[in-house]
């Protein structure tokens, strides 16, 4: 108690620093992973994406981020056993936010698509195991989650490949595919609008004070789904076949009427990728502002102050901004070659997949959901169409994510320890 008493105002400055590179680190990985598709595909630019996400991300981060986070990460630790030294898990707060962080810097840098959830949840484990104890770990969470690995890219996968399939079915493999692709197009972004509705409902409207019901939700997301398809209907309609594009690309014309429903799926899952993913840099940050502030209080859940997922989306966004092209071009680009309607089918399996993990409780990476996307819409087209020393990379990046994470957050922890005494 003395110790946060005497050093209070050094550690909620410390936080507060290591809060915005944590979300920066989130925006540079994941939220560029999250645009990456729509940049691939050649729907949006580089720059329109970053534009996208400064509006949509930093909107969703704000308006929909949570007010009650608990303060120890998906309970993934059990701090009971350190209440009469709250300075300690302010210690392992502080370096789990700054371990996190060191390593979605590394990896951005590397183009490595990684999970941010992942690489928090392998600081806490490594600051509990040694500032707490090996029994405060709730190992069998860990466990959902290191099978999580290959569960949701398998699910995010499946979906993509039948999203595929459906698109040739309905669209490519018919004599007329311009015609029926403006013909199905309101159909697929209904979806768009339905399932991503699903998403913000079911998970990100605590912080507007909006409890729900299932049936009521469903109700609402049917009504979105509806406007936003109306909203696309006025789009494709204003696209004409172009003759003299269709001689280099059969399908030049009907890949047009998929760009707006890009630009729908990337707005989408922008708002969200901001309104979920930014506790994963902010549930720490406000765990050391609420133990300091209450004089040391260990609590399991406390208010989100509004301050506080202002700085989480600034974070976001500068990330996203400043090293975000490198994974962006990995998965836009390097894993398959997309085009808008590969994208979009990749975008909507992820979407879809993640609703059906928070329905379900499956403690799932959006990271992981879009690559596995991206890899069934490859698979569409056959085993030759990806490149695979690439997806190796990936999927070694993801199993070191959690070790490496852990690893950091001891050496920061003894640091800090050994710094305040």
């Amino acid at each position: 108690m003395e110790v946060i008493a005497a050093y209070g105002t050094i550690m909620i400055t410390l936080a507060v620093i290591f809060g915005l590179y944590m979300t920066w680190g989130i925006g540079a990985n994941d939220l560029a992973n999250a645009m990456g598709t729509s940049v691939g595909a050649g729907a949006v630019t580089v720059k329109q994406a970053i534009g996208i996400a400064i509006v949509f991300e930093f909107a969703g981060a704000v308006l929909a981020g949570g007010n009650v986070t608990k303060t120890i990460r998906k309970g993934i630790i059990d701090p009971t056993n350190i209440i009469a030294t709250p300075e300690i898990l302010v210690y392992g707060m502080l370096a789990a936010l700054l371990a996190a962080a060191v390593w979605l810097m590394i990896a951005s840098s590397k183009g490595w698509p990684v999970s941010t959830t992942h690489s928090i949840v392998g600081a806490l484990i490594g600051f509990a195991v040694v500032g707490i104890g090996p029994d405060a770990v709730n190992w069998g969470k860990v466990g959902k989650i290191v099978a999580s690995w290959v569960i949701s890219p398998a699910i995010g996968g499946t979906i993509a490949f039948l999203l595929v399939l459906s698109t040739r079915k309905l669209i490519f493999d018919t004599e007329n595919p311009l015609r029926n692709a403006k013909k199905y197009a309101p159909y697929y972004i209904f979806l768009v609008g339905f399932i991503i509705s699903l998403v913000t409902l079911f998970k990100g409207l605590a912080h507007l004070h909006i409890e729900l019901t299932g049936p009521q939700s469903f109700g609402l997301a049917i009504c979105i789904g509806l406007l936003t398809s109306s909203i696309g209907m006025f789009f494709i309609r204003k696209v004409k076949e172009d003759t003299e594009a269709d001689r280099d690309f059969h399908f030049a014309s009907v890949e047009k009427v998929f760009t707006p429903m890009m630009l729908f799926t990337a707005c989408s899952m922008a708002f969200a990728h901001g309104s979920n993913d930014v506790a994963n840099g902010i549930g720490p940050l406000a765990a050391v502002i609420s133990i300091v502030t209450s004089g040391g209080e260990v609590m399991q859940s406390s208010e989100m102050p509004v301050w506080i997922l202002f700085v989480g989306g600034t974070g976001i966004v500068v990330g996203l901004v400043t090293l975000g092209y490198r994974v962006m071009l990995t998965v836009g680009t390097k894993i398959t070659e997309l085009t808008p309607s590969r994208g979009f089918c990749a975008e909507l399996a992820a979407a879809s997949t993640v609703v059906l993990a928070s329905r379900t409780g499956l403690p799932v990476s959006t990271t992981h959901i879009l690559v596995g996307a991206v890899l069934g819409v490859g698979l569409a087209r056959g085993i030759g169409a990806l490149d695979l020393r690439v997806i190796l990379n990936i999927i070694v990046s993801w199993i070191v994510t959690l070790p490496a994470g852990a690893i950091m957050a001891m050496v920061f922890f003894f640091f800090l320890k050994g710094v305040f005494g």
